[in-house]
């Protein structure tokens, strides 16, 4: 199979080409930049075939699928910097990739025929209540405007394909790249004491597990809604760092307090990030492994 890979600079799709070459595909991996900016850690994708592509350029979309030809795009490009969405002079930037950038895909997508992969967010909802949220549920209230333009996107590729499945992930963590167990690891160097919420609840992400759930799905036909993330329950971001410290063998104590405590960030954050997982297994694929072992073997890689 031949799978197309947008954003392989990114945590995600860094480990979508690794899971492509090891089972054997074809991969050929894109991102805004004229060359591969991501590690360069001897894996498959620095020996891949890349492609610099800017999303939000129609023309070059279409005309780069149409000489790939490729089986299945997976687009993990995405703006995801979620406090400078919100400034005024970046909002339309933020919907040109995210939403119009996605439309592009999916257009490229429908006029070559392959299946389209696209990674969407928990913020699509409005993070309320203590419901997991069921990934065909359609009550969407986005808090700003990363979820918006998100949501955006999830609805142009439902309305342009029928060979599409979008999958929905929180609190994603990786190699490549930044994310709270980098952040949480480097502080706690700093500092004997952090504070961290404890009311905002969701499950973590790790791409190397994501990837090959990814890969499984565009092997398949079982199209539609997904949520995704690691198996072990729901937790705080302070639970979080408590297991991160505790699993790194730091002494840094951890203080919970709440979002108003903490001090609110420009953008809104959903207080309920649970997904529920159920209709991975029901349509066939095996779910991530628990977050906590997840971390173990992230924490193996990076310490």
């Amino acid at each position: 199979m031949k799978v197309f890979v947008t954003g392989v600079g990114g945590q995600l799709g860094h480990d979508v080409i690794n899971e492509l070459v090891k089972r054997g595909h074809i991969g050929i991996g894109s991102d805004i930049q004229d060359v591969y900016s991501g590690i360069q850690d001897g894996s498959a994708v620095t020996k891949a075939d890349y492609v610099s592509l800017d999303i939000t350029d129609e023309q070059a979309v279409m005309n780069v699928i149409k000489e790939i030809q490729p089986d299945a795009v997976i687009h993990c490009a995405a703006w995801t910097a979620v406090d400078l969405a919100e400034d005024d002079d970046k909002v339309e930037k933020v919907r040109a990739v995210n939403a119009l950038g996605t439309k592009n895909i999916a257009l490229a997508c429908k006029e070559v025929d392959a299946k389209c992969l696209y990674l969407s967010t928990d913020y699509v909802f409005d993070g309320q209540g203590e419901q997991p949220w069921k990934p065909d549920c359609k009550d969407y209230k986005p808090l700003n405007v990363y979820g918006q333009t998100k949501l955006e996107g999830e609805q142009f590729v439902s309305s342009i394909l029928d060979k599409y499945f979008v999958v929905r992930i929180a609190w994603v963590f990786g190699l490549n790249g930044n994310n709270f167990i980098k952040t949480m690891l480097n502080v706690g160097k700093k500092y004997d004491t952090l504070r961290v919420v404890n009311d905002q609840i969701g499950t973590p992400t790790y791409t190397y597990d994501l990837a090959r759930l990814l890969v499984d799905m565009i092997e398949s036909e079982q199209y539609g809604y997904y949520h995704a993330t690691n198996e072990g329950g729901y937790i705080s971001w302070y639970d979080f760092a408590v297991e991160i410290f505790k699993q790194a063998n730091y002494d840094t104590k951890v203080i919970p307090v709440t979002t108003q405590e903490y001090g609110l960030s420009k953008a809104a954050r959903p207080f309920n990030s649970r997904l529920d997982k159920s209709k991975l297994q029901e349509n066939g694929f095996t779910p991530l492994p628990t977050w906590q072992d997840a971390l173990a073997r992230y924490l193996k890689e990076i310490l």
